[in-house]
């Protein structure tokens, strides 16, 4: 058994007299709601549109939009200076992390000359190594 079609899901609104709406209300809200589909409702014998049959969100006035809009805006600043500060705090960690790392590399270094012999050739390589990490 083939299962009927919904509805056709072009953009274009369908348009339907009045007499006919009335007689198929229930259905033509169940199709706006499941398909976002807009049903145009025309007078009897007349073209031109009176009425309309729309999703809800489709429904939505221009101060409902605008005000949805400006509160997304407030929370995308909130978020946006959230961030920045999260940045900033990081940037500080960071630097606080690295200066720590200098330090212990420099009690290192100092540990290696007091117990090294002079002119160790293994020293001399992690010496190199050591300055061309510096370097990058």
């Amino acid at each position: 058994m083939a299962a009927p079609a919904l509805a056709d899901r072009s953009p274009q609104p369908r348009a339907l007299p009045l007499r006919e709406v009335r007689t198929r209300l229930t259905q033509l809200v169940a199709l706006a709601e499941l398909t976002d589909t807009v049903t145009v409702v025309t007078r009897d014998g007349d073209p031109r549109p009176v009425a309309a049959i729309v999703p809800a969100p489709a429904a939505r006035t221009a101060a409902q939009a605008r005000a949805d809009s400006e509160r997304i805006a407030a929370i995308s600043a909130g978020w946006s200076r959230r961030l920045e500060e999260l940045h900033r705090q990081s940037g500080r960690r960071h630097a606080a992390e690295l200066c720590a790392l200098t330090d212990a590399l420099a009690e290192v270094w100092a540990e290696l000359d007091r117990r090294a012999p002079v002119g160790d050739p293994v020293l001399a390589r992690l010496r190199a190594v050591h300055a061309d990490l510096l370097r990058d």
